[in-house]
């Protein structure tokens, strides 16, 4: 244990179950990282990869991430956790890349001294394209491969997962990591195991695994029967097989993190607004397909536009609310995936609070979820408080507007809070995360932001961490600067 603490030259000292982490699984040839979200599973991958190398036994590293996720390891997990001793090579795949972008992916092909680090998106494994570039990369290299958020390969049946399972077998090492890997049931767990070898769970079909874990009923429906799972048996027994290749990491568990974790969910912009937001930024006004228009006077306004623009809606000036196609909810419903226990959701919008409200209530269930605004009856909100903060309550999200539910409550159940959209106001938002960062709180609490990255999203974000009022900020020449 002592080398993964005092001798080997990390760039950043890590905690206590990080190293051991790398004191139990560095070497392993598969290994399950069940760490939850802000428990920092990405410091514990870079440094297993970088001891690795320095061993001689990779040289290479291969990252497969959501979309929400990926560039972040590009943008900022790797230069902020890789050794500085380490030299690398990185690329971020893209389909259609740019001329320093395809450089870089070419760099992934050539025999150098450095690590090469490629990072690809899960969805990019789908492809042709994406597959037959993965291929080649591991084929020519010796590598580390790990799956972030693996739960987006627990589907058997999807193109995706047999892809990643059988381009996998070319790594040299492999890893999956995610907070829950049960999403559902636990035979989520068979495919992300699957990934690391066959040899885990020894089973030699998904269907095997399932006869031995699952409780079905034959059942009949007009011309044909079907199998109906009812329950689970045997979980001690896979419990024990799983715990021989996995690390678990619980945020309560890490008595030496900081209180308050902060990190961020990637959302892309779709074309459509895209279109609204250039032309809301370049000409303060943007015309919708039937014609309607939206226009802006000020700089607070204009920014409270775009704002609505990369949430996926906006009011035209005769005050009709527009929807325009988004990807955030999708992106918000793949977080909560990797997230066990409550969760408080802060929207800044009313249509993104109903829209969130049915989203959930379609994926988890009529109980599962509870909103918490302005048009919430007086009568409910103390009764929707005191069920959240009922362990045995199924009330699992509280979704709310930050002005109406981010003062005075107390929802120290929660251990994570995402921001799906963000006030523009400093206290607003130190009030709202003090919901589940107060007296009461036994755990450390996770912060998570969606972003739409390049746009005033960006920037609201970096200004609230940074405790700027934006309402001030935005009124002198700093927004004008946001907008370049």
């Amino acid at each position: 244990m002592d080398y993964f603490t005092e001798k080997y030259p990390f760039k950043n000292k890590p905690f206590a179950h990080q190293a051991a982490y790398l004191h139990r699984f560095w070497e392993s040839r598969e290994a399950a990282l069940f760490a939850e979200m802000g428990t920092g599973k990405s410091f514990m991958l870079i440094n297993n990869a970088a001891i690795l190398y320095d061993k001689g036994y990779i040289n290479a590293m291969m990252i497969v991430a959501p979309k929400g996720v990926y560039r972040n390891w590009y943008r900022s997990e790797i230069p902020k956790h890789m050794p500085d001793h380490v030299p690398y090579k990185m690329a971020c795949w893209s389909a259609s890349a740019r001329k320093a972008e395809k450089l870089e992916m070419e760099q992934m092909y050539q025999a150098v001294d450095d690590l090469r680090i490629l990072i690809m998106n899960v969805e990019a494994l789908s492809t042709v394209k994406g597959m037959d570039f993965a291929r080649t990369f591991l084929r020519v290299t010796k590598a580390f491969m790990a799956i972030d958020e693996s739960t987006t390969i627990k589907s058997p049946s999807a193109m995706r997962t047999k892809n990643i399972i059988k381009v996998g077998k070319e790594a040299a090492y492999r890893r999956i990591a995610t907070g829950s890997p049960v999403t559902k049931s636990p035979l989520d767990l068979y495919s992300q195991c699957e990934f690391l070898s066959p040899d885990c769970l020894n089973f030699d079909s998904y269907y095997a695994f399932q006869n031995r874990y699952a409780v079905m009923i034959e059942r009949r429906l007009a011309t044909h029967t079907f199998k109906q799972i009812t329950g689970y048996r045997k979980l001690d027994e896979l419990q024990q097989i799983v715990d021989k290749f996995s690390f678990r990491v619980t945020k309560q568990e890490c008595l030496d993190l900081p209180d308050k974790v902060y990190t961020r969910r990637d959302v892309e912009l779709t074309a459509e607004q895209r279109r609204a937001y250039d032309e809301m930024k370049r000409m303060a006004f943007s015309e919708f397909e039937n014609g309607q228009l939206m226009t802006t006077n000020n700089a607070l306004t204009q920014l409270m536009r775009l704002h609505q623009i990369v949430c996926g809606h906006a009011k035209t000036d005769d005050g009709t609310v527009v929807d325009i196609p988004s990807n955030r909810i999708k992106e918000l419903l793949e977080t909560l995936e990797e997230i066990d226990g409550k969760v408080i959701i802060w929207a800044n919008y009313r249509r993104d609070i109903e829209g969130i409200y049915h989203a959930i209530q379609k994926e988890y269930g009529m109980t599962s979820v509870a909103t918490y605004f302005g048009d919430t009856l007086i009568e409910d909100r103390q009764q929707i408080v005191e069920k959240f903060q009922d362990p045995g309550s199924d009330l699992r999200f509280f979704v709310g507007n930050p002005k109406t539910g981010g003062y005075g409550l107390t929802l120290t159940e929660a251990k994570t809070v995402i921001y799906y959209s963000n006030s523009f106001d400093l206290e607003v938002r130190l009030q709202s995360e003090d919901r589940a960062h107060r007296i009461g709180q036994t755990s450390k609490v996770v912060y998570i932001d969606l972003i739409a990255s390049g746009t005033v999203d960006e920037h609201i974000v970096k200004a609230l961490r940074n405790k700027i009022n934006i309402a001030s900020q935005v009124l002198g020449e700093d927004f004008k600067e946001w907008l370049i």
